[in-house]
């Protein structure tokens, strides 16, 4: 029996990688001689590298400004003329020792982004996700070489804070490789920059600020777009997609015409996927929340739309499901399972996830799995 095993992370207790091996220990207990093909996935952002580097990438590090402006210490994956980049190994929430929602910066981004291009890369893929800015990626621009200036002619400081003074920016002193450079921006998030739905309103909430805090933001953010649009002719404050990773993705798009694409489609192409559900009896995906956010095109969604067209039943193994069945279906779902099914108690759903995921995975190959494809 050939079984792909495709999970994303488990969110503060399991990688991708480890969510995978739990599985695969849990299947092996009751199907020894069952042929295990396991492709941990992600959404675009913070185990975008891992899954580049599975894919035969080459490490690279470098030392970068953190969101706090501490160095921090950040892995990218080469692949000949091909970088991999994570926003969040630059400017990640994890990576403040307490939160700064109105200065944190995206400068080691773009210091990342200048690493790439020393490598080498004439193509950068650029996951966004898991940020702890809203500067709208302005920190990044002024690392690779463009000058944001208030009404003195002055820089602007970091974060959200400083683009409430912006006024002028000068793309003069852009790195010159960037123009024959292709920027590839890979998110799940469809938001724009500002409004209810945009980088402040949604995420900077998640990121400390206060109500007050989010509304400076959201305004420097328009304000923000409004330069970015006298600047560059690019009108990027309503575009799908802009308000990523605190608007990041706005000033990628504007300044470095980066593309934008869904980050679970580009991961699990970069996975090969496809080619290892080719002859598959099942697929085995999850993560710690399976919702109505996962069928928005989240990791776990995008596996089992491959599995479906494949032919391939699919079953998710997460932390808690949170989908009716009836969507599930629709999915392309035969099944899914909550680690809750195992110990009901969430606060040991959380600490020992490994070994409770493992059993769940057991459970499910042993009391009977779905028969024929989901299609």
């Amino acid at each position: 029996m050939r079984i792909v095993i495709a999970p994303d992370s488990f969110k503060g207790t399991l990688s991708a990688d480890d969510a995978a091996a739990a599985i695969a220990a849990g299947i092996a207990r009751v199907l020894p001689d069952a042929d295990l093909v396991l492709r941990p996935v992600a959404d675009g952002g913070e185990g975008t590298v891992a899954a580049a580097l599975r894919a035969g990438y080459e490490a690279r590090d470098a030392s970068v400004t953190g969101p706090d402006g501490r160095p921090v210490e950040a892995t990218f994956a080469v692949d000949g003329t091909t970088a991999v980049v994570e926003l969040a190994a630059a400017a990640g929430l994890g990576l403040l020792e307490e939160p700064a929602p109105m200065t944190a910066t995206t400068r080691g981004v773009g210091e990342l982004l200048l690493a790439a291009l020393e490598s080498g890369a004439r193509r950068i893929v650029l996951g966004l996700g898991g940020s702890a800015t809203t500067d709208g990626g302005a920190g990044m621009l002024q690392a690779l070489g463009a000058r944001l200036l208030d009404a003195a002619g002055d820089d602007i400081g970091p974060g959200g804070a400083g683009l409430a003074t912006l006024v002028r920016i000068d793309l003069a002193g852009l790195d010159p490789r960037l123009p024959e450079t292709r920027i590839v921006v890979a998110t799940d998030v469809d938001n724009p920059l500002t409004g209810p739905s945009g980088a402040a309103a949604v995420f900077a909430p998640q990121k400390g600020a206060g109500p007050v805090e989010v509304a400076l933001l959201d305004a420097a953010l328009s304000r923000y777009a409004s330069v970015l649009m006298h600047t560059v002719g690019a009108w990027v404050e309503r575009r799908q997609g802009a308000g990523a990773a605190g608007g990041t993705a706005a000033g990628a798009m504007a300044v470095l015409g980066a593309e934008v694409t869904s980050g679970a489609a580009m991961v699990c192409d970069l996975v090969g996927l496809d080619a290892a559900l080719e002859g598959a009896d099942l697929v085995l995906t999850g993560e710690g929340a399976f919702d109505a956010q996962t069928l928005r095109g989240k990791a776990p969604a995008k596996v089992a739309a491959r599995a479906r067209a494949a032919g391939v039943p699919c079953v998710v193994l997460a932390g808690a499901v949170q989908v009716p069945p009836d969507r599930l279906a629709a999915a392309g779902v035969a099944a899914a399972h909550a680690l809750t099914e195992v110990e009901p108690d969430l606060d040991r759903c959380r600490s020992d996830a490994a070994r409770l995921l493992a059993e769940l995975a057991a459970r499910v190959v042993r009391d009977g799995l779905p028969e024929g494809d989901a299609r």
